[in-house]
């Protein structure tokens, strides 16, 4: 490496290290902010979340940086392979923010906040005119932030897309979700019609805060979440929040006549944490930690969640201390009535509390709906009417307010373009279990609790490289293959049809 070139990597490291300091002061000034922060503070804080924010913005725009970063990308052929991806990260990230300025950047991180203290507002009284302001500014933020982009795509919700899933595009989506509609569909009036009777009376028979944090406590610890570089509590929006290479946090929430919505919470949460707690050491020292893919996380929480959480092994893992941490619960129940209803499939309006079947619903109304929004530019008070009727053309429900409906999920309140990822996730993860399969027994392994065995394979071959790697890359090199939902479609139609005998 000549002299040059490691003067401007030695500054653009001291630099990155200085914005990682403001960075993490956000993150847990927002942790704080979504768990037990007072109502009437929440807009103050933001405030100051705005303005270290923006700290971290303006080091990044000082003119040595700029020529520093731009200088290593012009010579990133001749750096090893963490600083190249190092080069391009931070190129790309130019491209979108070259022409934002701080003030700009701080008022959008203003907006962001005010949306989210009006989203909880909005939500909790089910008035989205509360929120419809908020989310028309959101919106205006995403427009300014595509025009000023210097790489900006022809669909400006390709643009949205590229922050969360880069390499995906619409055309990708439109096609998968086709797909995902052609087969599903008639799968879900086949269950609809079946004559199979699922066990449910037990699903709200009523627990205890105390005993639901034993549970996810246990899950947490059966997964193999790190408790000396992690911590959990309680939220009213369930999240993740990776704050420093020892310090990722997970969230859930209880409800005390719906037992196994924190369990499958924590599970998903837990999914996310296990990514953050098994990255490569070099990833914090190279400043690239931050660029997974969304796609590449939730296939991580919802494998943990679904493909391990739902299955026979780890029900059968479970189902014991199910029994001692909610005997009210459990008394009387079976292990396969236990299994079958953890499965069941049955269409509802909430999508954290969806069942894996229909999850992929929720997800194509609101990629519907967002490209509606951002490619079509609808009004904003027409959104509600809209969300209500993709829920009852998909899935034959129609929410009765906006708190079961439009008003349920905080992403909109910094943006849009996130939803896909989910679905993606579960895609991938289909990818990678049949590789995983043929190396392991993977069902017999998580009935046995080795979950050591499972997070060793996940590690080497799923963690290890996805910073390095857009998500497309990064399947083709764990599978060998070009990304494809049929492993999903395929999983899904051969679990469910055996369940419901269709």
């Amino acid at each position: 490496m000549t002299e040059e070139l490691q003067k401007n990597l030695n500054l653009v490291n001291a630099t990155l290290s200085e914005a990682e300091l403001y960075e993490h002061a956000c993150h847990v000034l927002n942790f704080d902010q979504e768990t037990i922060c007072p109502v009437k503070a929440m807009e103050e804080q933001g405030e100051v979340n705005a303005f270290l924010s923006n700290k971290a913005f303006r080091l990044k725009k000082a003119p040595a940086f700029i020529a520093g970063a731009e200088y290593l990308y012009a010579h990133r052929e001749e750096f090893g392979e963490f600083d190249r991806v190092l080069a391009e990260s931070l190129h790309r990230e130019y491209q979108k923010t070259k022409n934002i300025t701080p003030e700009m950047d701080h008022e959008f991180s203003r907006i962001f906040n005010r949306a989210f203290v009006n989203w909880l507002d909005a939500k909790k009284s089910a008035d989205f005119a509360k929120f419809a302001t908020s989310l028309a500014e959101v919106r205006n933020v995403n427009f300014k932030q595509i025009a000023l982009r210097e790489d900006s795509r022809p669909v400006p919700y390709d643009n949205l897309l590229d922050v969360y899933e880069r390499g995906i595009t619409t055309g990708d989506l439109d096609k998968c979700f086709d797909e995902c509609k052609e087969r599903l569909i008639p799968l879900l009036k086949k269950i609809s019609a079946s004559k199979k009777t699922i066990r449910t009376d037990f699903l709200s028979r009523t627990v205890t805060d105390e005993s639901q944090r034993k549970m996810a406590e246990y899950l947490l610890q059966t997964i193999g979440f790190d408790f000396t570089r992690g911590a959990f509590t309680t939220t009213e929006h369930p999240f993740t929040d990776g704050l420093a290479k020892n310090d990722v946090r997970v969230t859930t929430h209880y409800y005390p006549d719906m037992f196994y919505s924190s369990m499958f919470s924590i599970i998903h949460e837990g999914g996310h944490a296990l990514f953050e707690q098994n990255q490569p050491a070099e990833n914090y020292v190279h400043h690239i930690n931050g660029l997974k893919t969304l796609g590449e996380h939730e296939s991580v929480s919802r494998f943990y969640e679904n493909r391990i959480g739902r299955s026979r092994g780890f029900i059968h893992l479970i189902y014991k201390k199910t029994g001692e941490l909610f005997p009210n619960v459990m008394q009387g129940v079976s292990e396969d009535e236990f299994y079958e209803a953890m499965n069941l499939v049955r269409p509802s309006l909430i999508r954290t509390e969806a069942d894996e079947f229909t999850y992929t619903f929720h997800i194509i109304i609101r990629y519907e709906l967002e490209k509606q929004i951002i490619n079509k530019n609808v009004n904003i008070n027409d959104l509600p009417r809209m969300w209500d009727d993709k829920y009852e053309e998909y899935l034959g429900i129609r929410p009765q307010n906006a708190r079961e409906g439009i008003l349920q999920d905080v992403h909109w309140a910094s943006g849009f373009g996130y939803f896909p990822t989910y679905a993606l996730g579960n895609m991938y993860n289909a990818m990678y279990y049949n590789c995983m399969s043929q190396d392991i027994d993977v069902e017999n392994t998580i009935s046995d609790g080795r979950f050591d065995v499972i997070n060793d394979w996940m590690r080497e071959h799923v963690w290890k490289r996805a910073d390095r790697l857009d998500s497309k890359a990064w399947i083709r090199e764990i599978t060998g293959r070009e990304f494809t939902p049929d492993d999903f479609l395929d999983y899904i139609e051969k679990k469910y049809s055996a369940i419901y005998g269709v």
